[in-house]
């Protein structure tokens, strides 16, 4: 099999380490749970292999080709993003008025930190998992630039004198392993966060900076579109 595994490596690191809509959403998760933010990142990569079947069945030519069917996964995608974020800003105030109204019953004394631990907000193991996961593939599949990565991107490294389905598949299956290496250890690091943004208003800050980013590029998407 002729590939070139160098080029192919420098692409693919760089394109993990930029931020993006994946990004946001395993980082998100890990922070709320290191389980969480794990099944975020398998979610994600399930949806990369997706997209790697579809481009090396072709499925992926004739939907960047049809300016609709392009389109339509662009708004899903967009719509989705846009979801997270306003689910996200609306918990966070939600959680405020719920910790001022706590306040004022116990007479308006806080000492700064949230009585429950992420653990006890946090839901159910299964839950959580499957929450976190279809966050992740959703999220994934739903970006048509990730299609057109494996479409435009992959076959730029594909040599003849091979099956080019098989040299797909190889490259495609690379990018997901080296993902879920790169996610796993970035779901380490931001779990070790978890502890800093359980304090009240810093919880605050962070869950509405998290949902306005998801609006910013769901509309972002939307209007590129």
């Amino acid at each position: 099999m002729s590939v070139d595994l160098v080029g192919f490596l420098g692409v693919v690191l760089v394109a993990y380490v930029v931020p993006g809509p994946d990004f946001l959403v395993v980082v998100r998760s890990a922070t709320e749970h290191p389980a969480k933010g794990r099944a975020a990142a398998l979610g994600a990569q399930s949806g990369l292999c997706v997209h790697m079947l579809a481009a090396a069945v072709g499925l992926s030519l004739i939907a960047a080709r049809s300016p609709a069917v392009y389109d339509a996964i662009k708004l899903l995608g967009a719509v989705y993003l846009v979801y997270l974020g306003v689910r996200a800003v609306l918990a966070a105030r939600r959680a405020a008025r719920e910790r001022a109204a706590g306040r004022e019953a116990a007479g308006g004394v806080e000492d700064g930190t949230d009585p429950r631990t992420p653990e006890e907000e946090a839901p159910a193991t299964s839950g959580r998992w499957r929450s976190g996961f279809t966050q992740g593939f959703l999220t994934n599949v739903l970006n048509p630039k990730a299609a057109l990565f494996f479409l435009s991107i992959l076959p730029q490294f594909v040599h003849g004198g091979g099956s080019t389905s098989r040299q797909i598949f190889f490259l495609g299956t690379l990018d997901i392993v080296i993902g879920v290496a790169y996610w796993f250890a970035l779901v380490a690091v931001a779990a070790r966060l978890r502890a800093f943004l359980a304090r009240p208003q810093v919880r605050h800050r962070w869950e509405l900076t998290t949902g306005w980013l998801f609006i910013a590029i769901g509309i972002g998407v939307a209007a590129a579109a």
